[in-house]
């Protein structure tokens, strides 16, 4: 484990309630693993389930704590990541309340200030979702 609690909330710009992340379990330049147990009270929730923004959220906020533990590693300023674009999106099943979920996001492209990323979440080994995302860099 690397990060959970307050340590992970300085990686992500995100705050509370909009956290979609709470476990950061493994980071490199080119990949990053986190969990996140999906609480009833989760903004992005409907109906006892988590939304699909809630998967892509959780799968943007993977990679921008991937980019936050480099950068603190690195002892440099975390930038703040904006999603410039979704593509190829699946959504194949939506988790329930209370369980966890496990995300991977890779590393694909850096092009000027946009990185390209692929994302999945899993469920017990379970694809839920998947997608591309090209998220804007903002400089400091």
């Amino acid at each position: 484990m690397l990060a959970t609690g307050s340590e992970l909330l300085e990686l992500i710009p995100q705050k509370k309630p909009f956290v979609m992340i709470d476990k950061l379990f493994f980071s490199d330049r080119e990949k990053t693993i986190s969990g996140f147990t999906i609480k009833k009270d989760c903004i992005l929730c409907r109906n006892g389930f988590l939304s699909e923004s809630g998967l892509v959220e959780n799968i943007a906020q993977t990679a921008a704590a991937g980019v936050g533990y480099i950068c603190k590693q690195e002892n440099i300023p975390v930038p703040i990541g904006f999603i410039a674009a979704i593509k190829n999106l699946a959504v194949y099943d939506l988790p329930v309340v209370g369980s966890e979920v496990i995300s991977e996001v890779v590393i694909r492209n850096n092009v000027m200030d946009i990185t390209i990323v692929y994302g999945k979440v899993t469920h017990n080994d379970t694809m839920l979702a998947e997608c591309e995302l090209r998220i804007f860099i903002k400089s400091h």
